[in-house]
């Protein structure tokens, strides 16, 4: 006898086993997080957690939204995603690198604490992200003005 069940895609399997092995991380977080309070303090997790999560909500979304906005107006479709991406990448790694290259947590009579210089690493990260976009934004204008040119004229 046939069955004339729905057969899943290769992509929803997928999916969902992504999403069962999320689960079982995020369970394995929680048990560590409640199963030693003194050494993870939940009442503080919960502040930073919901503090983000406002912080997320509250400003860099329409921050996030307000800026694509705006380079809709500014910046030519075939390059909009380039520069989008690129500001999103760039504002993550400063972000993530902030207490670095502010020199939070560093002693000033313990030079060791923060050796390197952050600034200058975060601008040579930053250079080389946009050096990166610079590259994907020529090959897509030389790719645009070679197919103009093989474009038939149609006068």
């Amino acid at each position: 006898m046939k069955r004339s069940g729905v057969r899943p895609t290769v992509g929803a399997v997928v999916r969902g086993l992504v999403a069962v092995a999320g689960l079982a991380v995020l369970g394995y977080g929680v048990h560590g997080l409640l199963g030693m309070p003194h050494a993870t303090h939940p009442p503080q997790a919960a502040r930073w957690l919901i503090g983000g999560l406002l912080l997320h909500d509250l400003v860099a979304f329409p921050v996030t939204a307000a800026v694509g906005f705006v380079l809709t107006r500014l910046v030519r479709a075939p390059y909009r995603a380039v520069v989008q991406g690129t500001l999103l990448a760039s504002v993550s790694v400063a972000l993530a690198s902030l207490p670095l290259w502010r020199g939070y947590g560093g002693a000033p009579d313990n030079p060791s604490v923060d050796p390197l210089p952050y600034g200058r690493n975060l601008a040579i990260v930053l250079g080389a992200v946009w050096a990166v976009a610079a590259a994907l934004i020529a090959m897509r204008a030389l790719r645009a003005r070679r197919g103009r040119r093989a474009a038939p004229d149609g006068s």
